[in-house]
């Protein structure tokens, strides 16, 4: 896709990416709100990389590194722009953005249901780890 515009997220950016995760993202998270992401692009302005086809929002994807480890959360393409190379284009901005902070190993949150998510991954050079599982714990509220 040669008209596919990669770059980071800004505050302006909060409502367009809240309404396209609900189209595009698969499942919720007790962060998806204005509040949860504006931290995320204050404390981190490179972690939230968007691609832009015509000028609208056609991807996501949140490339955290805490120092230690690189994390994927969040890689969504939508539906009507799926297979075009868009996901592939976020993943190599986030594994640059790694490998420039010094990561060596990035990995991915991707629901059990989430099958097509699970190709993509795959295909993108993932592996799945069977040998470790999540434990979460909202923090400071009910639990979602």
């Amino acid at each position: 896709m040669n008209d596919l515009v990669v770059r980071t997220a800004g505050p302006g950016d909060l409502d367009a990416v809240l309404a396209f995760w609900r189209t595009a993202a698969e499942g919720t998270s007790i962060s998806d709100d204005r509040d949860g992401v504006g931290r995320l692009i204050a404390r981190d302005p490179e972690a939230l990389i968007l691609a832009e086809h015509a000028g609208e929002l056609a991807g996501t994807v949140i490339a955290g590194f805490d120092g230690w480890r690189c994390h994927l959360y969040r890689l969504a393409v939508h539906p009507g722009h799926r297979r075009r190379g868009i996901g592939a284009a976020l993943l190599a901005a986030a594994e640059e953005r790694f490998v420039r902070l010094g990561g060596r190993r990035g990995d991915a949150m991707v629901l059990d249901r989430n099958e097509l998510g699970q190709h993509a991954w795959r295909a993108s050079g993932y592996a799945r780890q069977e040998e470790w599982s999540r434990w979460v714990k909202p923090l400071g509220g009910p639990p979602s």
